[in-house]
């Protein structure tokens, strides 16, 4: 889960990205401080020392000066409220009992009063003229609200009572089937498992459906959370929430929406590549049936609660003698180290590019493993406590290929919270709400045989011949997730907008989702569902847009660090490991925050100012030859 902008030290909490089967947790992390700024509970209307309310100072019409004050003062209060509720969400995640969530609520409402509070008096110097550093820190407090409260008390009460319950909907939402003692219900962390290893269509699309039962209630108060949170949006001077969230990448809201598109134009021919070969694949396991050999594909049988990330039908999509090159799962535990090793092993990786080693303090502070004594939130995550150097990660760590690379991921966050940390407070965070997960997934992308044979994981790096069946399993979860990534927030852009109507919610959610995705609900489905509904990010409000954006960025970094580590030979084999000059160039990117527009940031790493999915088309440029030739006699594309 990515910060966002006024979270950025209650924060905090940055966790993997949209995880495959992570929901449940996702839920908990984006919840109370880690999500402060996307609830407006109990949000006030109290004035600053410079403001009286009417755009006017104690003194008269605002000034230049009384911006750059309020600015120094919002900023103290932040910092100092952002600190206690960090320290009170670590307490929640790491001893979850009544009173610490009660203690975690309670910091929540305070940051949250106080984040739409100097929202709206940061609204209050929009007609002055105003020095660029100046008017950049002002709408960064304007643009930290995810659902921005109006100033009418009894409507930001409204959208508070909203949100918890959306939030509670799904948060308790499972699917029972069955009567009396045959009735056996199912939890959503159950259903992902199913979803991800059942080879029975029957099954699959049961829990398909009994999943998407939790939605339709939600749908009437999802409808008005939009309209009050609309108002809100148009308070702080936006034609409404799309433009809002659209605004929030240092360039006009449209044309960010159509950098969004055309990057997605340019990897569109390799998804369909893939979605080709996977339905073809599909089509031979489950027969004409259940997946048709042309069209669209059932979205019940992707491996995935949403279809989201199809990895988990890797055995099915596979060739029989496409097997990974090496077992990392094994190779960790032949070697003997225990978790915290494992941690250790993750801190060589950026000690070896000029990072300072990691505080004392994050070894005595971290949870590296499950405590026996209580019950603790197991999702990874980073955190900064202080804004400084209380830096920390939050794991539950397994001895597996999985936890050895969400480590490094998550190490990433770390150290990129760490070497920003002089920045002023509104700074202390990723470039755009992309950068910190890109940093990460980046990260992740150099843990390659190179690498695991220069710490000594590996006796020697195997050759290319079985690099299709890695190239494949990255695919299936990093290509396949890219449409979903967008789609997403299209759908809230066009609902925030008023272009699609509440009569034509879902309607909407599936023309997306068949137009960029290429699937189909395996039942049909109308008005009386709710679908966008069951999947966390839509009641929980949490923007989407920066999973699209990571997925871009984590290569268009990998390629610029590898170009400057001096790599030759195929992008998906290259490690950045013990290079002093990609460290270099990624430690100054790193130490920008967000104090530059994020495309200052991206130069200074890549020398582009712009995203570039043609990164994406480079690592995967040997599975696209592969996928060209097995799909030369089948009929691609899903019109």
């Amino acid at each position: 889960m990515k910060k966002i902008a006024l979270a950025a030290a209650v924060a905090v909490v940055l966790a993997g990205c949209d995880n495959r089967q992570a929901e449940p947790e996702d839920a908990a992390t984006d919840s109370a401080m880690a999500n402060v700024a996307a609830e407006s509970a109990g949000a006030g209307t109290g004035e600053s020392a410079t403001q009286t309310g009417t755009g006017e100072s104690a003194n008269g019409p605002v000034t230049a000066e009384d911006a750059k004050a309020f600015l120094e003062q919002a900023q103290q209060r932040l910092a100092k409220m952002a600190e206690e509720g960090a320290h009170a969400s670590w307490l929640a995640a790491t001893y979850i009992n009544v009173d610490s969530q009660y203690t975690e609520a309670l910091a929540s409402e305070r940051f949250t009063s106080l984040a739409v509070e100097l929202a709206n008096e940061a609204a209050r110097f929009d007609d002055l003229e105003l020095d660029p550093e100046t008017r950049r820190q002002l709408t960064m407090l304007k643009q930290g609200l995810v659902l921005p409260a109006p100033q009418d008390p009894e409507l930001t009460a409204e959208l508070a009572q909203i949100g918890s319950k959306l939030q509670g909907m799904y948060g308790s939402g499972k699917y029972c089937s069955g009567e009396g003692d045959k009735e056996k219900c199912y939890g959503l962390t159950e259903m992902g498992r199913l979803m991800a290893e059942s080879r029975d269509p029957d099954l699959l699309k049961e829990l398909w459906v009994g999943w998407r039962k939790v939605a339709p209630p939600m749908k009437p108060l999802y409808e008005r959370q939009v309209e009050i949170a609309n108002a809100g949006a148009r308070e702080l001077g936006y034609k409404d929430l799309s433009e809002m969230w659209r605004s929030k990448y240092d360039m006009e809201a449209d044309a960010f929406s159509a950098d969004m598109d055309a990057q997605w134009s340019k990897v569109k021919p390799l998804y369909e590549a893939l979605h080709c070969h996977v339905r073809a694949r599909l089509n031979e396991r489950y027969g004409d049936d259940v997946v048709p050999p042309n069209g669209k594909i059932p979205a019940h049988l992707l491996g995935n609660m949403w279809a989201q990330e199809w990895g988990n039908v890797y055995d099915v999509v596979k060739d029989e003698d496409m097997q990974a090159p090496y077992d990392l799962t094994q190779l960790v535990v032949d070697s003997g180290m225990d978790e915290k090793e494992m941690v250790k092993v993750g801190e060589r990786f950026f000690t070896s590019l000029g990072f300072k080693p990691l505080p004392e303090t994050f070894w005595e502070r971290s949870q590296f493993t499950k405590p026996r004594d209580r019950d603790v939130v197991c999702h990874a995550s980073a955190w900064n406590l202080d804004n400084k150097d209380d830096i920390r990660i939050k794991m539950c760590i397994q001895k597996t290929a999985d936890d050895f690379i969400t480590i490094h991921h998550e190490l990433g966050h770390n150290f990129y919270q760490r070497i920003y940390n002089d920045q002023p407070f509104l700074y202390q965070e990723g470039a755009n709400d992309g950068f910190h997960e890109a940093v990460g997934d980046a990260i992740a992308l150099s843990i390659t045989p190179k690498y695991l044979k220069q710490i000594g994981l590996m006796d020697e790096v195997p050759d290319e011949s079985k690099d299709i069946g890695f190239l494949m399993r990255q695919a299936l979860d990093k290509i396949a997730f890219l449409p979903f990534g967008l789609l997403v927030d299209k759908w809230r852009w066009q609902v925030f907008s008023g272009e699609v109507d509440p009569s034509d919610y879902n309607k909407a959610w599936w023309e997306l989702r068949e137009d960029y995705q290429g699937i189909q609900p395996p039942v049909s489905r109308s008005e009386a569902n709710f679908d966008p509904g069951a999947k966390y990010h839509i009641p929980g409000n949490t923007p989407y847009a920066r999973y699209f954006l990571a997925r871009i960025q984590q290569f268009q970094f990998h390629r610029a660090l590898c170009e400057a580590a001096g790599h030759e030979g195929p992008l998906h084999r290259c490690s950045i490991y013990n290079n002093a000059a990609a460290g270099e160039k990624l430690r100054n990117m790193l130490a920008m925050g967000a104090s530059k527009p994020w495309p200052d940031a991206m130069e200074a790493l890549t020398g582009q100012r712009e995203l570039d999915s043609s990164a994406i088309i480079d690592y995967f440029q040997p599975l696209m030859a592969y996928l060209e030739e097995q799909n030369q006699d089948r009929q691609c594309g899903w019109e």
